[in-house]
């Protein structure tokens, strides 16, 4: 593209018109073909706002296992019988959309702000550089499809990028309610609070102001508990606590059930790649023995170890964007359901890593994973294609392997990621280097 498309305002506009195009095209193929372009998930989330409206529980409604709040976000839905019936029942959409658009522009400020350096100077990345990895994001059609099929991941997304966005400006208020928020609105962004938390030390002690070894290990202990940590916890606890009490007073053990305690016991086997798949396909024949205990009810164990405590553990004060990443890089590959839509959970936070990274710099590297994990999704495609659409059994060998071969495929590319950033040095917050700058006049 040329240079003067290059514009806050061009790159926007663009995102927009993208969005609307398919937003246009997704109403004319809903009226006109059997095979529908929004997503079966929409028509969840606004039959659980029809429920909200009258009243009643939307979890009524079943298969909705979200958090209330997105259904009353979604009560305009509800208003078809006002003029515009068709505008109304496409206001998630609309509002999902707009959600991508404010994640993406936060992705820019927060690269524009110098977060993804490790420069003591701050040196800041040009809006051109900051606009080509935030479109990563904005001009990606498969992001735009998503949303606009009315999966509700853009607003995950704000709030994600949120947290970054309000660190990198020292807002500690706002990144503790987004952690929260985020947290009660699809449970897995709880793998954040100890990146986000760790990092914070960084910011309130910098690293040639630390105690020196002649401490105690108490001294030691004590300069663990910041300000900024403290504050941080204790808004998105209470936040969490707030909003999780006042949902099960109004909805009871529906709400507990379907939102939390589900994703425990979920057996989706269906356009899953993960290698779990068989094993959910067999438990998922044996309903029968509900109470009996159940291996995959585990799978959770190693994923959170790896993406919750490790990752952050070793790579939180070197780069938090890229350390964001690869957790979610971890949680999805590790998770005993993985299907496409989870992509976009770490896709938003690629433009954090790719400015300072190994694919990058080594374009053969790149180029070599993006194919190889492209490849491997074709693999599984093809047998899951046949299974779904041929009635052919390919459960065992051809779907078994090819999701063995697609989950060695990431765990390749997340070491790739770890390596990368486990040799940075340690980062300091743009908020702390003007903190410094601030101080220095």
């Amino acid at each position: 593209m040329s240079r003067a498309f290059w514009s806050p305002t061009n790159v926007l506009l663009a995102a927009t018109f993208l969005r609307l195009v398919l937003l246009v095209y997704g109403l004319i193929q809903d009226a006109y073909s059997p095979v529908k372009y929004t997503d079966i998930d929409y028509f969840v989330f606004t039959d659980a706002a029809r429920y909200a409206s009258r009243g009643q529980s939307p979890y009524a409604r079943e298969t909705y296992r979200y958090t209330p709040l997105l259904a009353w976000l979604l009560l305009p839905t509800t208003w078809t019988s006002f003029p515009g019936a068709t505008f109304w029942f496409s206001f998630g959409k609309l509002l999902f959309s707009a959600a991508d658009l404010l994640a993406g522009w936060m992705i820019f400020q927060v690269l524009r702000n110098g977060e993804v350096t490790s420069n003591k100077d701050g040196k800041r990345m040009s809006v051109e550089s900051g606009l080509k990895f935030a479109s990563i994001w904005l001009l990606n059609p498969m992001v735009a499809t998503i949303s606009t099929r009315g999966s509700s991941e853009g607003l995950l997304g704000v709030m994600v990028i949120g947290m970054l966005w309000a660190g990198s400006r020292g807002a500690f208020v706002l990144q503790g309610l987004l952690l929260g928020l985020g947290v009660h609105f699809k449970i897995y962004p709880v793998i954040y609070a100890p990146a986000l938390i760790w990092s914070l030390e960084a910011y309130w002690q910098p690293y040639e102001k630390q105690p020196s070894k002649n401490v105690t290990v108490m001294e030691r202990a004590k300069t663990l508990i910041t300000s900024a940590r403290a504050l941080v916890t204790s808004v998105s606890l209470s936040t969490f606590i707030v909003l999780n009490t006042w949902c099960y007073f109004a909805y009871g053990q529906p709400f507990l059930q379907e939102t939390f305690l589900h994703h425990l016991s979920r057996l989706d086997h269906r356009h899953n790649f993960s290698p779990y798949n068989i094993l959910l396909y067999l438990s998922s024949s044996q309903q029968s023995q509900s109470h009996s205990f159940r291996f995959e009810s585990l799978a959770f164990i190693p994923q959170l170890f790896l993406s919750g405590v490790l990752i952050p553990l070793f790579l939180a004060k070197r780069d938090l964007g890229s350390t964001m990443l690869a957790q979610t890089f971890a949680f999805v590959t590790f998770n005993k359901v993985c299907t496409s839509q989870y992509f976009i959970w770490y896709i938003a936070l690629l433009p954090f890593y790719l400015p300072t990274s190994r694919p990058l710099a080594r374009p053969a590297l790149g180029l070599t994973a993006l194919g190889a994990w492209i490849g491997a999704q074709a693999l599984w495609l093809q047998q899951g294609y046949q299974l779904e659409f041929l009635g052919r059994s390919t459960f065992f060998p051809g779907l078994w392997l090819t999701s063995l071969v697609f989950f060695a495929t990431n765990v390749w590319i997340l070491g790739i990621v770890v390596e990368d950033v486990g040799s940075r040095p340690v980062q300091y917050s743009a908020a702390w280097l003007k903190l410094q700058a601030r101080e220095a006049k």
